[in-house]
């Protein structure tokens, strides 16, 4: 991280690049009151939480709060891989270990967006290209699907595409690049790539072909013979006569007779 102080261009201000962090609420805006006072009490206990454990200054963090959402600038100090891996991890322990219990309605679930890059206070916020970035990629619709494709996950975290390459891809965390997947970020006037990353799942390239669906049963009908199949072979019969004038019905295996003796004129009772 670097910091450059002096006049330029942009007057005499001063220009940082800074690691940002976003944080969003799934399903807000759909819950009740109780809930939703629930959900900010938590995203802050939860965040505070989290930094501890990876040892991020939370009180060096300068933040831009909106109900559900955090916009958050980390100091200069800042260790990328412990928010991107010990942060994350504990985050998303912290979230499985407040939904303990609750019904699924009410369950907190998470979307994160981490990025690298020159960010500014304003009047009404953060400025810069960076904060912009960070903003659409939390609010993409690859990582919104993200949580909708996994159920059971409470944390869905996408980087940018620098910190990808910088931070994961290059080892300086424990997640291997093969957990996270590529996809395209298209908000607004944003065209970009970020690499998505969600706890507890398996990674699927969005570009391989989706799972074929299993073929539906065979509608055979009461008298038809699935292909491939040789119908059951009945025993080979014959007829044969007894010497008592009868008719048998000889099968291969087996011989049933059935005697017929009829009444001869002048036979005796």
């Amino acid at each position: 991280m670097t910091a450059n102080r002096g006049d330029g261009p942009g007057g005499s201000e001063t220009f940082e690049r800074r690691l940002l962090l976003a944080v969003d609420a799934k399903g807000y805006g759909r819950a009740d009151t109780v809930t939703q006072r629930q959900y900010q009490e938590g995203i802050a206990r939860l965040l505070d939480r989290a930094a501890a454990i990876a040892r991020l200054d939370r009180d060096g963090w300068l933040t831009q709060e909106g109900g559900d959402s955090v916009f958050a600038v980390l100091p200069a100090t800042a260790y990328e891989p412990a928010l991107i891996d010990t942060f994350m991890r504990a985050l998303d322990a912290g979230l499985r270990e407040f939904n303990q219990n609750r019904i699924p309605q009410a369950r907190l679930r998470l979307r994160a967006a981490v990025h690298f890059g020159p960010a500014a206070p304003g009047a009404g916020g953060f400025v810069g290209s960076a904060p912009v970035e960070t903003g659409r990629i939390l609010d993409s619709a690859p990582l919104r699907a993200a949580l909708d494709e996994a159920p059971d996950a409470c944390l869905a975290v996408a980087v940018s595409a620098a910190v990808f390459r910088d931070v994961v891809k290059e080892a300086h965390t424990t997640l291997r690049p093969e957990e996270f997947r590529q996809v395209a970020v298209t908000e607004k006037e944003y065209r970009g790539q970020a690499w998505i990353w969600t706890p507890g799942t398996t990674a699927r390239d969005p570009q391989a072909p989706p799972d074929p669906a299993p073929a539906p049963p065979l509608d055979l009908g009461p008298d038809r013979t699935p292909p491939g199949d040789t119908p059951a072979q009945q025993p080979r019969s014959s007829f044969v006569q007894n010497v008592s004038g009868g008719t048998g019905i000889q099968a291969e295996n087996a011989t049933v007779t059935i005697t017929q003796t009829p009444g001869i004129a002048g036979d005796r009772p």
